[in-house]
């Protein structure tokens, strides 16, 4: 190998290598000062990439956890506003039985009935005043309680409903009672002596019914006549079924069932029920009478109603009392009813927060393996480096003064 001074080959190559002692040796300070394995995508971009993608999830997770746990805040002040609620309730119950009693005079029920209207004023104030975070607690708006990791989401949707006395059904006035259905009419025909004779016709709902001695020829709706009362009933109420005769014998050919009423005979009697409550069309008798046929007069037809029911909501008589006692028990089942829903909706809510919990304390898992310094082995490093370092050092030093041996040729 040629001597030379144009060049320091060794001192090069001892700059080179501490150059990247000292390169490593700061990347070793750096996460041990951090606890960070990764420091900037250099150090590992796919790890990075896959690092705060888990880091994004554990933030929407947090947060999610703390939205559940305020919807329980808030259904927890619900409920615990219903307790006090039902004590108020229970109050009253314990004034209207005492307004019921008859020792009680007019001038202690008027008493009795200011301290009742004082627990009616003071649920409706519980129900409109009490709040969460400034928002009303009681209303029959849900509230949505948002929940994500980040990628998919979910909407919890909890509901109080309104409170107020009102809605308790402890108001005075009126309401509107259950809806009644419509009744369908009936009505009897009632076949005496030989029953029908030829010619005789019932009419219902516009469809006449001819009676005739022979079947031979018969047309729609003809109802054969035998001369014996329980077997004409029974042709008949075929006829108007279109069912169990034989047509052309029992009836007439080409008929159909009755649109509007339906037969039934029992011995000599044929009762007909209206298909349509409410129609209220009564049957007929017509032709050539024979004085054999009873015709019924329409009966048990009822339309649909709506009643309205009259409400005191007042303590001010024993019968008021013992009126509105039932209707402070319908309260007090109501109240248990929602405060029992409330307690599935905190229930629900705990379940998510645990969830969402242990789903944070995974994810943190998984992103510390990915992300966090192998302290050992970072400060085993941290000591090679350093001894590299010192050792480049000085074999730097020693490069830089080996050339100047080359001067001893020129003496």
């Amino acid at each position: 190998m040629a001597i030379s001074i144009l060049n320091n080959i060794a001192s090069i190559n001892a700059q080179n290598q501490l150059s990247i002692t000292q390169n490593n040796l700061t990347n070793t300070l750096v996460q041990l000062s951090s606890g960070s394995r990764i420091n900037s995508g250099a150090d590992d971009a796919a790890g990075l990439a896959i690092a705060n993608g888990i880091q994004a999830n554990i933030t929407a997770l947090s947060q999610s956890a703390l939205n559940a746990n305020g919807g329980v805040g808030a259904l927890q002040v619900a409920d615990g506003s219903l307790a006090e609620v039902t004590q108020l309730l229970n109050r009253a119950v314990t004034l209207a039985t005492e307004s019921a009693n008859g020792t009680v005079s007019d001038t202690q029920r008027t008493a009795i009935q200011t301290e009742y209207a004082a627990i009616n004023a003071e649920i409706t104030n519980i129900g409109t005043s009490t709040n969460y975070n400034g928002t009303p607690v009681f209303t029959s708006t849900p509230t949505s309680l948002f929940l994500s990791d980040g990628v998919s989401n979910t909407t919890i949707a909890v509901t109080t409903t309104a409170l107020t006395a009102a809605t308790l059904g402890l108001q005075t006035g009126t309401k509107t009672g259950p809806a009644q259905a419509a009744v369908p009419a009936t009505q009897t025909f009632t076949f005496n002596g030989a029953g029908p004779g030829p010619a005789e016709t019932i009419v219902l709902g516009g469809t006449t019914y001819t009676f005739q001695a022979a079947a031979a020829g018969a047309t729609a709706n003809a109802v054969q006549e035998t001369g014996n009362a329980g077997q004409d009933a029974q042709n008949l109420a075929d006829a108007i079924n279109n069912s169990g005769g034989v047509p052309g014998t029992d009836y007439g050919t080409g008929g159909a069932a009755n649109a509007q009423f339906s037969a039934v005979a029992s011995g000599s009697n044929v009762t007909v029920t209206q298909k349509v409550a409410g129609t209220g069309v009564a049957g007929t008798e017509g032709g050539t009478s024979s004085g054999n046929i009873i015709v019924g007069a329409l009966a048990g037809f009822v339309a649909a109603t709506t009643p309205v029911v009259t409400e005191n909501n007042t303590l001010a008589t024993a019968q008021d009392a013992i009126n509105t006692l039932a209707l402070i028990n319908s309260a007090v089942a109501q109240v248990a009813g929602l405060r029992g829903t409330i307690g599935a909706s905190v229930n629900r809510l705990q379940a998510a927060s645990n969830v969402i919990t242990t789903q944070v304390q995974n994810l943190t898992s998984a992103e510390d393996g990915i992300v966090a310094a192998n302290i050992p082995a970072v400060v085993a490093n941290l000591s090679r480096y350093s001894i590299l370092d010192q050792s480049g050092i000085s074999a730097l030093a020693q490069a830089n003064t080996a050339q100047q041996t080359i001067l001893t040729l020129l003496r």
